[in-house]
Formats: structure tokens, sequence, C-alpha cells
């Protein structure tokens, strides 16, 4: 969609079933824009499948009030709603107010200015700022903390609130991140987030006061679990790549700041369940093997193959590396780690035979997978601080940009440059 030059700001309410409330919080949000904001603008109300009468009190506020229009979707859910009308929208900024209007419209223009700067790519009112005033019951503030919590252990993001209705983001940036998010319900603005700081944009968070809305229909546990399965989703997209952040880091991200890493305790489960299925995969190669031959030799033949399957799949999943770039390194530094490992399961088995000179199968299979359990511990550390730690990369194995001289300096010497060769 071209952009409009002479509009500033397109103010998106998403609203289902607000018949009671709407034509009030679309008054008072028409009269603070009037009032206080300097910026062209306009109100969009977008009614997303709404079965009350709140479509037809949408477009009696369009037709009385100036700077307000309705649009009407046939299928309900808030991100369906804001990424049809931001995707649009001919504005240089777009907002997301949520329709209670729980947040204080004074934070709207320090929530728009960045933006509008240019200084900032996103922007969102937070609720867990030092400096918010909050009034909410202790269920949501305990929910809101560990959700939140939970974001910034799982995807090493540093935005506070994520699920705010207090949001705005550049047109320009919108269009290259809305085709990449999936969700269209609650967790829609969460995605865009994660998204954003994982492609190296600047979000700015802005402390409002925020008064919870006793009447809220929002199911909390519906939500909740509806998060769970979005980060699980986004996780798993990232981890194989099938979200192109490398891409949007380098065309839109603010260069040369790298894209935040994977946290520890993401790699450490990735790794976990990697580890789980490498043990189980060698227990049963061990098993077939050692019918064959001796069980030294199958332990080893057994170690090998899963062990080189399990450096591949760490490089990948665990650490996010990808490309061809420093594999045939990995993979001799992994063989490495896959000594250790083997000697420490071959003494494991020596130790088992010097105690019983005919254990069983079992018994050594039992033994064995302890030992290769303790095996996969070392493997995870030597992996982490030694093969696959790399100063020089960014997050995702990519080397990050050059590094780029501030603009100031830039002009200063481009400035000293003309001025010799004018001498």
């Amino acid at each position: 969609m071209t952009q409009d030059p002479t509009l500033d700001l397109d103010v998106v309410v998403p609203v289902h079933n607000e018949q009671d409330t709407l034509e009030q919080s679309i008054a008072l949000l028409h009269e603070h824009l009037r009032g206080e904001e300097p910026a062209s603008w306009r109100i969009t109300i977008a009614d997303n499948a709404s079965t009350d009468g709140t479509a037809e009190i949408a477009d009696a506020l369009a037709a009385r009030l100036d700077g307000v229009v309705a649009v009407h979707l046939a299928e309900k859910g808030r991100g369906r709603a804001l990424k049809a009308v931001w995707s649009a929208s001919p504005a240089r900024v777009l907002v997301y107010l949520d329709e209670d209007l729980s947040t204080d419209l004074r934070a709207l223009r320090p929530l728009v200015a960045p933006l509008l700067s240019g200084h900032s790519d996103l922007a969102i009112g937070s609720r867990l700022a030092n400096a918010s005033r909050i009034v909410r019951g202790g269920k949501r503030e305990f929910v809101s903390r560990s959700y939140n919590a939970l974001l910034r252990a799982t995807f090493g993001v540093r935005f506070s609130d994520a699920q705010c209705g207090f949001k705005a983001i550049r047109a320009d940036v919108a269009h290259r991140l809305l085709p990449y998010v999936e969700d269209t319900g609650w967790f829609f603005d969460t995605e865009l987030l994660i998204l954003a700081e994982r492609a190296g944009l600047r979000v700015h968070e802005v402390p409002v006061d925020w008064i919870d809305d006793p009447q809220s229909s929002v199911d909390i546990v519906a939500t909740a679990t509806a998060d769970l399965k979005g980060m699980m989703r986004v996780g798993s997209g990232l981890a194989r790549g099938r979200i192109p952040v490398g891409d949007l880091y380098r065309d839109i991200g603010r260069h040369p700041f790298a894209q935040p890493k994977t946290p520890l305790i993401t790699q450490l489960v990735r790794f976990g369940v990697i580890g789980v299925l490498s043990t189980v995969a060698y227990a049963l190669v061990y098993l077939v093997l050692q019918v064959l031959m001796p069980a030294q030799t199958a332990n080893f033949l057994a170690l090998l193959t899963t062990a080189i399957a399990n450096t591949a799949a760490n490089r990948r999943f665990t650490f996010g590396i990808r490309g061809r770039a420093g594999a045939t390194t990995h993979h001799l530094q992994g063989l490495v780690v896959f000594g250790l490992a083997w000697a420490l399961t071959s003494g494991s088995l020596v130790l088992l035979h010097a105690t019983d000179p005919h254990p069983g199968p079992f018994a050594e299979v039992g033994v064995l997978t302890v030992a290769n359990l303790v095996a996969t511990l070392l493997r995870f550390l030597l992996l982490r601080i030694w093969v696959f730690r790399d100063p020089a990369r960014g997050a995702g194995g990519q080397a990050p940009p050059e590094p780029v001289e501030p603009l100031s300096t830039r002009h200063h010497l481009t400035t000293l440059a003309q001025e010799a060769n004018r001498s």
C-alpha cells in the first residue's frame, strides 16, 4: 500500500462484540487526539466478526466523527484484524489500542514520537516498567510476569511486556514483518515482537498507567494455552530456519548490532531433546551390533554413528549455526569430543566387566546408557565453550556486518578530506 505523506498515524482499535462500550471509548479517543495530538491521524475501528450491534455502532461513529473509519472482517481474531488493517493502511506509523482504553492515553505521544522521527522501529507500552502505575488483580499480575519471564528465558528477548494493548510500528517495518506473523489471535503481537528483535530492530518502551478492566472477556487459561503453543511454533520456526530472520536483519536490521543470542535455557532444552533421542538411538544400535561383534567394538560404532548425527543436529538446532562455513572444523572438533565420550563409556564398560565377567547385554546397555548420559552433559559443555563458541559470530552463526562508523564521524572525515583537496 502506498503511504500517504499527509497521514502520520493510523490508530487501530480491534473490536469484537463491544456494543456496550464502543461509542464511549471512541468518543474519548477522538477527543484526546483532537486536543493533544499534533500529528495527522485517523481512527480505524476494526470490527472482527461481531455478532451484536458493534458493526452498526462503528459505522455510525465513522459517519458522525471526522477522521474515523470502520472496517469489517468476516472472521474473528485480534491479530487477523490488525494484520489486515495495518497491511492496507497508508499511514506512516500504525498504532494499536485496546478498545477498553485501559492504558492512559497521555502515553500515546511518547509512544509514537520515536517512530515518527525514525529513531525506533516499534514501540510498546509496558505495565512492568519500574515507572509504570498499574491497578489490577494479583492473578493477572502473576500470569503477566510469568509469561514475560518465560519469553526472556526461552527467546532471549529484551522487551519487558509483550501483551500490553498499546503498541505502534513504523509502516515500512510492518510491511516487511507481517507476512511472517502467522498468529491471528492474542499471540499476534508477541510473535511480531520476537521477530522484530531477531531481525535486529529497535523496540522502544514507554512506561504506562494502566487500570484493569474488570469486565474483560479474555479467557486467561485459553489465552495462556494458545500463547504457549505459539511460542513452540515460533521457536521451532526459528530453530529450523523457516523464518528468515537473517534476511530481515540484513535488509532492515539496525547494523552492526547483533541479533539476540539463543539463551542458555533454550540451548539446554534443545540439547536435552537431541541428547535423549541420541541416547535411545545409541542403545538400539548397540543392541543390534553387540550380537555381531565384541562389546567394545559395538560400543565404538554405535557411539560414532550417533555422535556424528548429534553434532550435526546440535550445530543446526541448539546453537543455530547454518551453512557450510566452519562445518568441517566443527565436525573434527566434535570427533574429539566424541573421543572423550567414548573413553568415558568404554571405561564404564571395562569397570562393569571387571566387576562381573558375564553381565549380559541388558546390564551392559544399562551401564552404558547411564555413562552415555554423563558423556552427553560433557558434550554439551565442550560444544558450548569450545566447538561452537565463536565471538566473531552473531546469533544464528552468521558473521555480523562490518562495523559502521557513526554518521557524524564519516561526515567529519569527508569534510576534512575535501578541505585538504581544495588546499
